[in-house]
């Protein structure tokens, strides 16, 4: 291993050293499930914006984006990008003050159970299906952060890939089940720094290495289609694709997905004060849509310093930060140094949304599948041990299913996007803005987005043309319309339903 590979290797074991202390030092702090899953609803307005954005992000930030506009340039990513920055602003908004008070009225500390306790379900079967679709699209969500963490130790170390992954599973798996939600959610907020120093130090490295901002520009305008919102580029024909409007309203469509997401709804439900979700909502939007822009910007300087020569082509479009930082390593121990941070921000990216999602997994599996469904009387001792021994399992079967070196990051968070967010979008937005909706609704739109995202990548989306598109829109619409259809079919809430919605509703 080289000096500069070992200077490397000791900033980011010192990053790794960070966030267990961190796990450790909150430990103690856990003496309840509303400890270990939402920190007691004491989450300041800052940690709570940065850990939501930061465990939403993922290493799709610093691979999966990066790697669509090196490979195509700008119209799948801006696409992407521009739906997932309308959606954080509008969830925010809408969702957030709502979502805190609602779930602290009714006692709930994690998304199943705000479900269950909503729709006033004694049987717990919304909680239990809600807990299951949860499991089913997370796991792959946590390989992809696997896989980003296989792909990296290999590309820097000539560590064996499943080595790598290995290694940072395990990291994972200690701090969140010493710290839980506190300490992932601090960690979160150190690992968004992190994700930005590595962002703004890869992005003026690779314009200086292209030859300066208009070497870039001009690159990016020599390829046909790469700089155009309505098509992509083909690097083999060299020619651009047409890109369709609806093919830019089903990207649009990512932003839809934020409504069902567990990991980040939780941060709306754990902060300590309903009014500092002003706060944090602007601060969360602004840094979400600058970290993207800056993102796709370095896929395309990435191309502009291939076709300078000052760096080989890449086999794997992903691994456009990771090769840009090998680069910026060699010129001293300061820029080695600065390597081992921004690689460590690609960790960060990672492991804050592993962390989130294991969590959020494990609360499903004790809380609501063993306790709520199940009737298992659990201690407080005893449902945090079975919590912890659930982030083992998901961890296990999530490095199964990362096994593959070559699976695209981008392709695993998308489909498992789609999944949770049409299972759970449209039931989120009508339980806090449709009082009419009825839990055999509830059921009936969870159900039925949540297989709709299967039948339309596997089924539907195939056969091309236009129903060539991103599966959460159709899913999404096929959620949202059995809620209506179903709610206004069956019987009306019950008064006291009705009442407790009411007394929820925010005052302006």
């Amino acid at each position: 291993m080289s000096g500069v590979s070992v200077i490397i290797l000791c900033t980011i074991l010192a990053y790794m050293c960070l966030l267990i202390g961190v796990g450790a030092y909150n430990a103690r702090k856990n003496s309840s499930s509303e400890d270990f899953y939402l920190g007691g609803r004491k989450m300041g307005a800052l940690v709570v914006a940065m850990s939501a954005e930061a465990s939403d992000m993922s290493s799709w930030l610093l691979m999966g984006l990066p790697g669509v506009a090196y490979l195509t340039g700008l119209a799948d990513a801006f696409w992407t990008a521009a739906g997932l920055a309308i959606g954080t602003y509008l969830n925010w908004l809408f969702t957030s003050r709502r979502l805190r008070r609602y779930s602290e009225r009714i006692g709930a500390i994690t998304v199943p159970t705000f479900f269950a306790k909503r729709f006033h379900d004694d049987r717990n079967i919304i909680t239990a299906i809600s807990a299951v679709i949860i499991v089913v699209f997370f796991v792959p969500y946590v390989a992809s952060g696997f896989a980003a963490c296989g792909k990296l130790f290999n590309s820097l170390f000539g560590l064996d890939y499943m080595t790598g992954a290995i290694l940072f599973a395990i990291i994972i798996v200690v701090y969140t089940i010493a710290g839980g939600f506190t300490t992932v959610a601090t960690n979160d907020l150190i690992q968004s720094i992190v994700m930005s120093i590595a962002l703004v130090s890869i992005v003026t490295f690779g314009v200086s290495s292209a030859g300066g901002m208009g070497a870039v520009m001009d690159n990016a305008k020599s390829l046909s289609g790469y700089l155009s919102f309505s098509a992509i580029h083909d690097a083999v024909a060299g020619t651009a694709v047409p890109y369709s409007a609806l093919s830019a309203v089903s990207l649009l469509a990512w932003g839809i997905g934020y409504f069902g997401m567990p990991h980040i709804l939780v941060r709306f439900m754990s902060i300590e004060d309903e009014n500092k979700l002003v706060l944090s909502r602007r601060v969360a939007s602004v840094w979400v849509t600058i970290a993207m822009g800056v993102a796709i910007f370095i896929g395309i300087v990435g191309l502009a310093v291939v076709n300078a020569g000052a760096m080989e082509p890449l086999e794997d479009s992903e691994r456009i930060i990771i090769a840009l930082t090998n680069l910026l390593s060699q010129h001293g121990f300061l820029t080695a140094v600065l390597g081992g941070v921004i690689l460590a921000g690609i960790l960060a990216a990672t492991m804050s949304t592993a962390d989130s999602q294991m969590l959020v997994a494990a609360s499903g599996v004790s809380e609501n599948i063993v306790q709520d469904f199940m009737g298992k009387k659990l201690t407080e001792k005893q449902g945090l041990l079975v919590a912890r021994g659930t982030i083992l399992v998901i961890a296990l079967i999530a490095l199964f299913m990362a096994r593959d070196p070559n699976s695209s990051v981008f392709g695993i968070v998308s489909f498992a996007w789609a999944g949770m967010g049409a299972a759970f979008a449209g039931v989120m937005i009508c339980s806090l803005f449709w009082k009419r909706t009825t839990l055999q609704g509830a059921l009936a739109g969870m159900i039925s987005g949540g297989a709709m995202v299967f039948i339309w990548k596997y089924m539907v989306r195939p056969m091309g043309g236009i129903l060539d598109i991103y599966e959460l829109l159709p899913a999404f619409l096929v959620s949202l319309a059995m809620i209506i259809i179903v709610s206004l079919a069956t019987k009306a809430p019950d008064q006291s339903i009705i009442d407790e919605f009411d007394s929820v509703t925010i005052k302006k």
